[in-house]
């Protein structure tokens, strides 16, 4: 991969210099949905055991058929989140009125969270949405990747987490996104994040479906693999924190379709293996070489780690949770 920062950065400072930024923690403190603990039970399916710990999204983000949560870290990924919590990606699904992506902050301490919206800022101070799958997010510090499947990753940072009501009254007009009449607008979030750099794909090759963080060992790596329907071809692979030199530490074929995110952690390999919206995953385990099936929800996505326990998030409509299982 090659760095192709351009104004991104430039237009994300002019941004947080008009709008006035917000940490995760403010965020959280006073998010305005309430998540249900071991709620949505319909998303474990024939999972036994349970896992011991869950949260549901509320009843609206239950039923959106537009929205759907796609990738998940945490405050142990980030290393430098004051407060325990989970972001989650969704990305919107109607192709009329593309309304982009989104960032979920959720405190499993209160059970609040916050959406976001992520936008690319352009050179004439406004912005706009991002329309990508968002299969996957990582946190290093304050630095978000979020893969973009075809382009490489985006990069997003927490210090740009900016709060529209400190730069007017309201929120705008719900139904516009940018700057428009002197006023920011942002689908009716108040906030919005923009991108500050991309590290893309040299030449068209391996997908970027999911990404996560191997703090485990002495140097931590991120992770980055492919979705592939029907194919046990998928790769995954690791890099340098920081992707110094654009190329992976290392790469395997996984020889398993239909993976929705991977982590290597203590010497194993974590893989999240999807199976339709009606039929149970399973998490796929790899010690040496040798395979472990165990149980997992419907529609599993992402992979982080927090608490030692090993989180996913779930993707389908009524069954769309945050779950922990032990490592």
């Amino acid at each position: 991969m090659r760095r192709e920062t351009g104004d991104l950065a430039e237009g994300a400072a002019k941004l947080a210099g008009e709008i006035g930024s917000a940490g995760v923690e403010a965020v959280l403190a006073q998010a305005n949905r309430l998540a249900t603990r071991k709620g949505a039970p319909g998303a474990l399916g024939a999972m036994s055991p349970k896992p011991a710990e869950w949260y549901a999204f509320d009843g609206k983000d239950q039923d959106t058929v537009d929205w759907y949560p796609q990738g998940l870290t945490c405050s142990d990924e980030s290393g430098s989140i004051g407060v325990p919590a989970f972001l989650a990606t969704w990305y919107f699904k109607p192709e009329a009125g593309e309304r982009g992506i989104r960032l979920s902050f959720l405190s499993p301490k209160t059970l609040k969270y916050q959406h976001a919206l992520l936008v690319v800022a352009k050179p004439d101070g406004s912005y706009g949405p991002i329309d990508i799958h968002a299969g996957g997010v990582a946190c290093d510090g304050d630095l978000l990747y979020i893969a973009d499947t075809k382009r490489g990753l985006r990069v997003f940072d927490l210090k740009h987490v900016l709060d529209l009501r400190t730069a007017q009254n309201d929120l705008g007009d719900p139904k516009q996104v940018g700057r428009h009449g002197g006023k920011f607008h942002a689908f009716g979030y108040r906030y919005v994040i923009p991108q500050t750099d991309f590290w893309k794909v040299a030449k068209p090759g391996p997908l970027f479906s999911f990404v996560s963080i191997d703090r485990s060992g002495g140097t931590p790596r991120l992770v980055t693999g492919e979705y592939r329907e029907d194919d046990p071809g998928g790769w995954v692979g690791r890099w340098p924190l920081g992707l110094s030199g654009g190329e992976p530490e290392d790469a395997f074929v996984m020889g398993q379709p239909k993976i929705q995110g991977a982590i290597s952690w203590g010497g194993k390999w974590y893989l999240s293996q999807a199976a339709g919206a009606n039929a149970n995953g399973k998490l796929l385990v790899y010690t040496d070489g040798k395979l472990q099936t165990r149980a997992f929800p419907v529609g599993p996505e992402d992979l982080t780690v927090q608490g030692g326990k090993l989180w996913s998030v779930t993707e389908f409509r009524n069954r769309r949770i945050i779950f922990g299982v032990p490592l």
